[in-house]
């Protein structure tokens, strides 16, 4: 659940916008959109610039407009380049958010599939931000294990940022971050309390989920086919073709029946055909 370009905090005074030349500015929406599908507007000059800044100076430039021609020489290192794609990234994610999608799955879609007589069942977690979507995942499972008996299942999350990707490997989390949507029944099931107040993944939820870089732009042929594809709060940051593009890919490597999990405020109404929304089930659509 990866999200781009967080909203200014209200009442805060922005940067000048104008800090970039327009073609500064061309430029970097361009490297960025090619790079991770985020589409940035001319107003988003000032937060360029507020997340920039801290990436040019780690890497002993004086300015953004420095980084910015780092960047247009072709010669910037693929670390740089990593840091900058990942300093635009905000990754909000909780346990069980929205809690909708986890009761469409173990109530809808995992029946479905038993009774399609689907024995092994694998789930993409796309933009799984530090792996509280893949790990609430992994924990329904096993909540239902009794229901689904004879079902194997295989989660399988990726994110564009190494570093929470990392984080998501791990498996600990903050008291705050635990307490974010998480019942303290699976909190004392699931995880073992540690030094500073944090809390740790059991191995046998982390062993259910294999975490891998994935850039929701590039091809997901790689990856193999799934039943079921949870994409949520990702697609609001892209433009109309690239949701297109990303969703028509996703139908691609869906298996019939196949289900996809959106945010919201996600739709694939006059985006593609190859999903049909659910009329009772907000969010979840099915492979036409």
């Amino acid at each position: 659940m990866s999200s781009f370009i967080a909203p200014m905090t209200t009442g805060a005074t922005p940067p000048n916008p104008s800090a970039f030349t327009k073609d500064e500015f061309t430029f970097i929406a361009g490297f960025l959109k090619q790079r991770s599908g985020l589409t940035l507007t001319e107003d988003k000059g000032y937060l360029l610039e507020t997340r920039l800044q801290p990436v040019a100076r780690a890497n002993g430039m004086a300015s953004c407009s420095e980084l910015i021609a780092k960047l247009r020489s072709g010669g910037a290192p693929t670390a740089l380049v990593t840091q900058v794609v990942e300093s635009m990234t905000t990754n909000e994610s909780m346990f069980f958010r929205d809690t909708k999608p986890f009761d469409h799955m173990k109530n809808v879609i995992l029946p479905a599939l038993k009774a399609a007589g689907k024995t092994h069942v694998r789930i993409w977690s796309a933009a799984c931000s530090t792996g509280q979507e893949p790990y609430s995942i992994a924990m329904t499972l096993k909540e239902e294990a009794i229901k689904f008996a004879g079902m194997q299942f295989e989660i399988y999350a990726t994110d564009l940022a190494d570093k929470v990707l990392d984080r998501a490997r791990a498996g600990s989390y903050s008291q705050f971050e635990v307490q974010r949507g998480l019942p303290i029944m699976l909190l004392m099931k699931y995880f073992t309390q540690c030094a500073n107040n944090t809390w740790e993944i059991k191995n046998e939820l982390k062993s259910m989920v294999k975490f891998t870089p994935g850039n929701l732009l590039e091809s997901y042929a790689h990856m193999g086919r799934f039943d079921i594809i949870f994409c949520r709060n990702v697609l609001i940051y892209f433009d109309e073709k690239t949701k297109t593009d990303v969703l028509e890919r996703m139908a691609a490597i869906l298996h019939k029946p196949g289900y996809l999990l959106l945010g919201g405020a996600e739709s694939t109404l006059n985006l593609t055909k190859k999903f049909t929304p659910s009329i009772e089930h907000r969010g979840l659509f099915t492979l036409t």
